[in-house]
């Protein structure tokens, strides 16, 4: 059961077909560098936390939101880490106001899931292990993105001054986002 769950939360980060959580990682990847690995591994943390309460409390019908909501929210995530990018640039990085936007964004993707993991749920008596689990599985498919973003925008950052590079990566990102938005049916 736990390599299930394990293999459903690395398989959710990591669907080609369900891109968004791929961007959204990205968008808060795009000002780490090699040397400010253990910041961004923070930062990937705190939206997993922020992912566990929520995808906890909707299993647990605690918390209901709608999921045309969420759907459109996602995307909104995505735009707003890119947005922050680009400021982040213009004012000086710092990550320390991003932990606390990338858990609150943590929070809107954990309800994206849960009606599915719901289902997958229905027959477990206990939910914790299948949620630690699954979790487990964003955390490690999430570094995954991180680490093979990192590696490739440091290899553009050697022909592509630091400044353009993420307001370019941010753009494309933002483009992509737009995109997702305008393909929801209301």
């Amino acid at each position: 059961m736990f390599e299930t769950f394990l293999k459903v939360g690395f398989e959710h980060i990591l669907d080609p077909n369900a891109y968004d959580h791929i961007l959204f990682v990205i968008s808060f990847s795009i000002l780490a560098s090699i040397s400010s690995w253990k910041k961004l591994i923070w930062l990937v943390t705190a939206f997993t936390i922020g992912h566990s309460i929520t995808l906890a409390l909707s299993v647990m019908d605690i918390l209901t939101v709608s999921s045309a909501l969420i759907e459109f929210l996602i995307p909104i995530t995505i735009i707003i880490s890119c947005i922050d990018n680009i400021v982040q640039v213009r004012k000086g990085s710092s990550f320390a106001a991003r932990y606390s936007l990338v858990a609150l964004f943590g929070f809107i993707h954990g309800m994206g899931f849960s009606n599915y993991l719901k289902a997958l749920l229905d027959k477990e008596e206990s939910i914790l292990t299948p949620l630690l689990a699954f979790n487990i599985g964003i955390e490690l498919a999430q570094l995954v993105i991180v680490f093979v973003a990192v590696f490739i925008f440091s290899i553009l950052a050697k022909f592509i001054k630091g400044a353009y590079l993420i307001y370019t990566a941010s753009a494309i990102i933002i483009l992509m986002s737009v995109r997702l938005l305008v393909g929801i049916s209301y």
